[in-house]
């Protein structure tokens, strides 16, 4: 969906609506940007963010929501909520960041948008029979926290779930990968490289071959997929033959249809890794699989029109807006209740996610116009959104 047809599609927002929305994210800002650079200045990797779930609870508890800390019974999700009303709007927080490179992602700005989004959205929760809520969502890079709390129930009949994601340029529609994460390992003998080397089963050989094999997979993989990962173990020393090589694949498709056959196309790679060398082979998934996502595109013409009237643009060139197509958990919480994940700019391509010339973007006065335009045109949308069912 371009910016062009999601205007089209969008009717205005009610009188006197839009100034209070305004309103409510500009009192909030100035510690929403405090709050955005507090976790920025303190990464946790994916089930680890205590301190991040512990901050975000206290804001919303700051703000008069009731917050249930451990949600669904996992240590660093939360589940906050303002109103009662038969109309629920769920807003995602993130907040966990990447080994070695911190919030090279901006999740740190997810949050603080999100967060924005439902104090704004409380002050009309009686009197347009709203319950907001907002969950912190652990472990997205990686991990599947969404999936995690999916299996447990939770999600299921908001009636809109949304965030915003950080991204070099303005981006509408999320069309991301379905993706599989896999732990690979392989199991040799270990032996003196120089006396004994033909007792040894090199592990680190297996590796090698199912690597090799991988590149030339590529050659005949359909367009669209992507399969890609490292070595996280490669032995201990160089005068001993590897006893043990660990790795962390990801394979992506355009669906979770596509991926199943790709996986078996991947994982015979690995066998072959395993045949070669005369290792033992484990393939454990991670996480489930990530899906592909399906957008309510009557909420995504809302946000483009709000987005937009707050000066945001949509116009960047293609090779520019790819973030959309990075893999995310919240496609499968769009599987089962209607949902948007627009991507929000900060201007600064060629720096772009999984970066750290991303990561210092990531605070500072383009992240903090995102914080704001992103909880404005969020809480924007789910009013609209409600006001026409």
């Amino acid at each position: 969906m371009n910016a062009e047809s999601a205007t089209a599609m969008s009717p205005a927002c009610l009188p006197g609506q839009r100034g209070r929305v305004l309103d409510a994210v500009g009192a909030q800002h100035a510690a929403l940007t405090r709050l955005s650079e507090t976790l920025h200045a303190n990464p946790e990797l994916g089930w680890q963010e205590h301190r991040a779930a512990e901050w975000t609870a206290d804001y919303l508890a700051s703000h008069g929501f009731e917050v249930e800390k451990e949600y669904m019974g996992f240590p660093t999700a939360i589940r906050a909520v303002f109103g009662n009303g038969a109309r629920r709007i769920g807003l995602m927080a993130e907040y966990d960041a990447l080994p070695g490179l911190g919030h090279a992602c901006g999740h740190n700005i997810i949050t603080a948008i999100s967060c924005g989004a439902a104090v704004a959205l409380a002050e009309f929760a009686a009197e347009r029979d709203l319950t907001v809520e907002l969950y912190g969502t652990p472990a997205e890079e990686g991990g599947g926290g969404k999936i995690e709390l999916l299996k447990k129930g939770a999600f299921l009949g908001l009636d809109l779930a949304m965030m915003a994601h950080p991204s070099p340029v303005d981006s509408a529609e999320a069309r991301p990968y379905a993706v599989a994460h896999t732990h690979v390992e392989y199991r040799g003998k270990s032996a003196h490289a120089a006396a004994y080397p033909d007792r040894g089963v090199n592990a680190n050989d297996a590796f090698i071959v199912a690597q090799v094999a991988l590149g030339l997979l590529r050659q005949q993989l359909p367009a669209g997929t992507r399969v890609h990962g490292i070595q996280t173990r490669g032995g201990e020393a160089p005068n001993a033959i590897p006893e043990k090589t660990e790795g962390r694949w990801y394979v992506r498709a355009e669906s979770l249809a596509q991926l199943g056959n790709l996986e078996e196309r991947v994982h015979r790679c690995f066998e072959a890794g395993a045949l070669a060398s005369g290792c033992e082979l484990s393939v454990t998934p991670e996480s489930d699989p990530y899906s592909e996502f399906r957008t309510d595109l009557r909420a995504l013409a809302l946000y483009v029109t709000h987005a937009e009237s707050l000066g945001r643009d949509f116009n960047a060139p293609p090779e520019q807006a790819t973030m959309n197509r990075a893999s995310t958990d919240m496609g499968n919480v769009s599987q089962v209740v209607p949902a948007i994940h627009p991507y929000i700019g900060l201007g600064c391509f060629p720096a772009a996610n999984h970066q750290p010339e991303f990561a210092a973007h990531c605070v500072g006065e383009a992240a903090n116009r995102a914080i704001h335009d992103g909880a404005a045109a969020l809480a924007l949308t789910a009013l609209d959104y409600v006001s026409a069912r």
